[in-house]
């Protein structure tokens, strides 16, 4: 055995692939250890589905990472299929060319992280070079494949993946995160030209970039993990593991048709959701969090679904995904939605506005601020900053919803709290609204909840969306901060006759005192008043 191979292959204290610096928020290298930790729900899977037998201990299975960074997954694979194939194979050497050009596969995402792949599954970014462990090679790039791939321009957009022309056709110096695993319409016969005609992977796994680098700027650009999933599907595996963030459960820019499918598919069998992305990726904070899943080609049923919620895991339970439109990652919640959803009371959604309700858009600015309206004019609500502002506005300016302006209604922050669950294990979900009289309008800050008849039914609202249970019931609902008319779908209407209390919604809809304790330690107090 080489010398070399032999010391590559031990294991190393520290690991570098424990402390490398990520790309990005959107590019995130995965710790060894998380990366065992779906490897080993592949091989549970497995061996459910092979009479008991070692996924690790055959020769003829094939992995592909499709978005290969770091090369953890290919690295750890190769380290698992060393040990298992011993028996096989005895000798070292040809152990290790057997399971590196035959049997793990990987296509970078960008030549610096296929440079770094090469290094942690070959030892070398030559796999043909000398210093590589694998022998077999007549090519520098081994089985871990990059080329530069360019965009599909179609009226300043990718037609695959939607990245702005603007930003990212920018030369041949630098990278186009064209990634070539969504850059084709035809992704079986990519993989032919890759890596040969006869390719068929029995297990894909990976951690795919998550949002479109350049894909709109800021909050605006468009998640593309769900394009790596799909194609994934496309390729029929045996079995797809890949790690992505959460959002996708409950909102996402695009992501509508994708979560159906999601929800829909009866092969994702096994389902780990992380509310917190720090307990998944400990450097890196995702909003919404981060899960894993297993899709199981041959053996379509319930899912099992484990939650962690502040280093406790909830589960896993046995779940139908399409029970609803969006995913409810708590079964507990789901118990308490089932008793308030069974009165069968109409929605409050219906009373909510969409977005920019009266036409104004955030940075509106042609009012005069502080001033009273005159006649013809009426008093707009709208934020500078974080800073709540009044002021006059010209009546005719606005030429939106204009059968809210003369009602009693309630003005509600289209952004509600994003960080307090992350940091406590609380939220507070919405913030506080603004109860707003005949004459009043408001920007895009805000949406509106009406109309409503009185002052008195105006006060009954609010006091109702300040309950603990109300506020629970949007958190379902409610991947990241941002807070929608959708949210608002399982608040049923009540009575405005009354200021409601969370002892009157409990005694209502019956919830127990374990469903009570558990809605009181989700949900944050709020500050007294309205404003």
């Amino acid at each position: 055995m080489n010398e070399r191979a032999g010391f590559a292959l031990r294991g190393r204290n520290p690991d570098v692939l424990t402390c490398i610096a990520n790309l990005s928020n959107d590019e995130v290298f995965t710790p060894p250890d998380f990366a065992n930790r779906m490897l080993d729900n592949v091989a549970t899977a497995w061996a459910a589905n092979h009479a008991g037998a070692n996924i690790w201990a055959d020769s003829s299975v094939r992995f592909l990472d499709p978005s290969t960074k770091s090369g953890v997954f290919l690295r750890e694979i190769a380290t698992r299929l060393i040990a298992g194939l011993a028996a096989e194979i005895p000798d070292l050497q040809m152990r290790v060319n057997h399971i590196l050009t035959r049997q793990v596969f990987g296509i970078g995402i960008t030549l610096l992280t296929s440079l770094l792949a090469r290094r942690s599954a070959y030892c070398s970014k030559r796999a043909a070079g000398e210093h590589s462990v694998a022998r077999n090679f007549s090519r520098d790039e081994g089985n871990i494949w990059f080329e530069r791939t360019e965009h599909s321009w179609e009226s300043g957009r990718c037609t695959f993946c939607g990245a702005s022309k603007e930003v990212l056709d920018r030369g041949e110096g630098l990278e186009t995160h064209a990634y070539a695993f969504i850059h084709t319409n035809d992704i079986k016969t990519r993989i032919a030209e890759l890596f040969g005609d006869d390719m068929q992977f029995d297990v894909i796994i990976g951690n795919p970039p998550y949002q479109m680098t350049g894909g709109g700027g800021g909050t605006n650009d468009s998640p593309i993990y769900q394009l790596f999933v799909q194609q994934a599907v496309r390729l029929e595996p045996k079995y797809l593991c890949m790690v992505i963030p959460s959002r996708w459960m409950a909102g996402g820019r695009g992501l509508s048709e994708f979560r159906a499918e999601m929800l829909g598919d009866r092969r994702v069998r096994n389902l780990v959701d992380y509310e917190n992305a720090k307990d998944a990726f400990p450097t890196v904070g995702i909003g919404g969090g981060v899960c894993y899943f297993l899709w199981d080609r041959e053996n379509p049923g319930l899912c099992e679904c484990t939650y962690c919620r502040n280093g406790e895991l909830i589960g896993p339970h046995a779940r139908a995904l399409d029970e609803f439109d969006v995913f409810v990652r708590d079964k507990r919640a789901v118990d308490i939605l089932h008793k308030v959803v069974a009165a069968g009371e109409r929605s409050f959604e219906e009373l909510v506005s969409g977005d920019t309700p009266f036409g104004l858009a955030t940075n509106f600015s042609g009012y005069t601020r502080d001033a009273l309206p005159t006649q013809d004019q009426v008093l707009l609500y709208a934020n500078v900053g974080t800073k709540r502002v009044r002021g006059a506005i010209d009546r005719s300016t606005i030429n939106k919803n204009l059968h809210l302006i003369d009602v009693w209604k309630l003005f509600l922050p289209k952004t509600g709290s994003g960080r307090e669950r992350e940091r406590s294990g609380v939220d507070l979900v919405l913030g506080p609204s603004i109860i707003a009289g005949p004459g009043a309008v408001c920007t895009q800050t805000y949406l509106v909840a009406g109309p409503l008849n009185s002052k008195i039914e105006a006060e009954s609202v609010g006091a109702y969306l300040q309950t603990k249970l109300a506020r629970f019931l949007v958190s379902l609902r409610k991947p990241s901060q941002d807070v929608f008319r959708g949210m608002y779908r399982w608040v049923p209407v009540q009575p405005w006759d009354r200021t409601w209390t969370d002892a009157d919604l409990y005694k209502k809809y019956n919830l127990n005192e374990e469903e009570i304790a558990f809605v009181e330690q989700m949900i944050r107090p709020t500050a007294a008043g309205n404003e």
